[in-house]
């Protein structure tokens, strides 16, 4: 199986390795009041008649109508890209240790490595009759050759017409007129244990596969680690979603387009019960911005945020335990600019409630830059409006990331040693000049700094929403801190700042 294949499937730390109407089912209950004719009939020979199983019938009938109505517009991608030139060297490096005659064993070449060519299977959807597609970006990054299998087995020749790496979304078109398209469903009406159906291309063999289940979740966080500006939102679904399914349709029960299947999470990298879609919320923005412009915009603010918990909302002088947490604003950025300030709580944009830092990313991602947006916030408990214009994302120089992370400082009783930022220390980690506190030195295994994810080379900027500029003034600080009371420390870490709840060991002395 390919590279491409394989990156659909992703597991959390450990785990992640780099996706008609049902209307019967409001009628499912009926099959209780069945069991005791069901079980008489079953004592006779034979099929049971349709009367008797009428519910399980109507289901399938409705499953049946959606699935006919959607395959038309399923495609399967092939791809042809160049290999992984590091690994093949890597490869090749170990070979040249082999004794003479033995590199042939282990697919070894004595002739130079030629330029390695993968092929990789995806799938996609129609959204629209002239032949646009819509798919994974992990599906066709690299691709020197796109062909597309159409549901009544042409193969057609396919270009890019854009991508969007932060989204991992990308539009492809065949050269092509009246073909089947879907129509796209709102996301956002999502509830757990709605019916929904996955299209695809399982292991990239079993074209045009269809698998029920329901919403098990929705608004799910990303569970990538290598960016955390990348917005999540994602819908995750018992369906069964395998590698090769990367960019198939996740359908309501109307056979509306609602997701693009994307990544499982899984111990063994097939499914597990866990597979995750990009809301239509999502794809219908970047899929209409790529059309129109090749290419994708997103608005930016310049913020690191964490979530409203109940284990930190008292510390902001919050009744509940919703709304994003602005950890860090970025100077000379939009939210600098309309004087969003760290520490605020955001609950409100544009008059609708936020629920958390993930909806709040999704919904400025899709702002068009320049826009003018409202936000509510709370201030130290009191409510303020602010006015900012929305600005262009650039992946290299900004920063805005949904940090959600709930962690808990220590030191002496957190379990952790600071110094103070020297100019070696400062240059050492790379500092910028705007960033000032202590800097972790070391933290102690299983103690409340390691629980709450401290690391030697964090920087912690305040202690309960004030600012600590040197060791002496941060040992202060947490020993004025009274017996068995949480400490709210803000911290740097990998270039963003966001808030940490640390449970003190007080039974601990020194820090």
């Amino acid at each position: 199986m390919s590279s491409i294949t394989n990156r659909l499937v992703a597991t959390a730390r450990k785990y992640v390795v780099p996706a008609g109407s049902l209307a019967a089912l409001v009628i499912a209950g009926g099959l209780f009041l069945q069991i005791d004719r069901v079980h008489a009939a079953g004592i006779a020979s034979g099929p049971l008649d349709d009367q008797s199983v009428s519910s399980l019938v109507s289901l399938d009938q409705a499953v049946e109508a959606v699935a006919s109505r959607v395959t038309p517009a399923v495609v399967n991608v092939a791809v042809t890209s160049r290999g992984n030139e590091a690994e093949a060297g890597d490869q090749q490096s170990q070979l040249q240790g082999l004794p003479p005659g033995f590199a042939q064993f282990f697919g070894g070449q004595q002739q130079p490595q030629q330029p390695q060519i993968e092929h990789g299977i995806g799938s996609g959807i129609i959204i629209s009759p002239d032949g646009y597609i819509v798919t994974n970006n992990h599906v066709i990054d690299g691709a020197m050759n796109i062909k597309v299998t159409l549901n009544d087995r042409r193969i057609m020749n396919a270009k890019l017409i854009g991508r969007d790496k932060l989204t991992d979304l990308a539009v492809i078109k065949v050269n092509a007129t009246d073909l089947p398209s879907i129509p796209w469903g709102d996301s956002t009406k999502l509830r757990p244990g709605q019916t929904v159906l996955a299209f695809g291309s399982p292991f990239g063999y079993f074209q045009f596969s269809v698998t029920r289940g329901i919403v098990s979740a929705v608004d799910r966080p990303n569970p990538y680690s290598d960016d955390a500006r990348k917005p999540g939102g994602y819908i995750q679904t018992d369906a069964a979603i395998n590698p090769g399914n990367s960019g198939g349709a996740l359908v309501n029960a109307h056979g509306e387009l609602i997701g693009i299947n994307t990544f499982i999470i899984s111990n063994s990298g097939s499914f597990a019960g866990a597979g995750f879609a990009i809301p239509s919320q999502i794809v219908r923005a970047v899929a209409e911005q790529i059309i129109k412009h090749g290419s994708v915009q997103h608005g930016y603010l310049g913020i690191s945020m964490n979530d409203v918990t109940p284990a930190n909302a008292s510390f902001f002088k919050l009744q509940d335990a919703t709304g994003a947490i602005v950890s860090q604003v970025t100077p000379d950025s939009p939210a600098s600019r309309g004087d969003l300030r760290a520490g605020d709580v955001i609950t409100k944009l544009n008059g609708q409630n936020i629920l958390n830092g993930s909806a709040l990313q999704v919904a400025v991602s899709e702002d068009t830059p320049g826009t003018t947006i409202t936000l509510g916030v709370l201030r130290d408990g009191t409510p303020h409006t602010l006015n900012l214009t929305v600005g262009q994302f650039h992946s290299n120089t900004e920063s805005a990331s949904d940090d959600g992370g709930d962690g808990s400082p220590q030191s002496g009783k957190l379990g952790l040693a600071v110094s103070n930022l020297t100019p070696d220390v400062r240059q050492q980690l790379q500092l910028p000049e705007s960033v000032h506190g202590v800097a972790v030195q070391t933290v102690r295994p299983a103690s409340p700094a390691e629980d709450a994810g401290l690391a030697p080379g964090d920087v912690i900027l305040e202690v309960d929403r004030h600012p600590t500029t040197s060791a002496d003034q941060f040992v202060s600080q947490v020993h004025a801190n009274p017996t068995d009371k949480d400490l709210l420390l803000l911290v740097w870490s990998k270039g963003n700042a966001s808030y940490r709840i640390v449970h003190p060991d007080n039974n601990q002395n020194g820090m």
